[in-house]
């Protein structure tokens, strides 16, 4: 079993990762969100290499994640479940009230397992189709 370090990250070093996982075959440039430097970024470091990122906004309480990405040879390993649970405890001590997502549907049943649900908003973007699922969080005042 690898040694997990999660630690918040430059947004330029999701690029590779997102890149590598998610768009391999379209120019590097895709993997750039225009406001990646206004996100809070975390990269899954598994035996201190740099395996699966993910990025977090957010507009007062509600967050969203965007760019899950793990490695394609790391996949199946848990990482990226570490990487949601990690977001999950972050956004519990920011006392966020929904975390959301665009989540291709392809992969919907992998959010199901962390409490999220479909809303009926989905969409079609670059051959993929995408559902917005989202979790309320109620998390108690301390």
């Amino acid at each position: 079993m690898a040694l997990v370090q999660i630690e918040q990250i430059f947004p330029s070093l999701t690029w590779r990762i997102r890149h590598e996982t998610m768009y391999p075959d379209q120019p590097f440039d895709i993997v750039k969100l225009k406001d990646d430097f206004e996100g809070i970024h975390f990269g899954l470091y598994a035996d201190h290499k740099l395996t699966g990122v993910v990025s977090l906004f957010h507009e007062g309480s509600v967050y969203q994640f965007r760019k899950l990405a793990v490695l394609p040879n790391a996949q199946k390993s848990g990482y990226g479940t570490r990487l949601i649970d990690y977001i999950l405890d972050f956004c519990k001590i920011q006392r966020a009230t929904k975390l959301w997502c665009n989540a291709r549907v392809n992969a919907k049943e992998f959010y199901f397992k962390f409490g999220f649900h479909e809303t009926n908003s989905t969409f079609s973007k670059d051959g993929q189709d995408f559902v917005i699922m989202e979790l309320i969080l109620n998390y108690e005042l301390q």
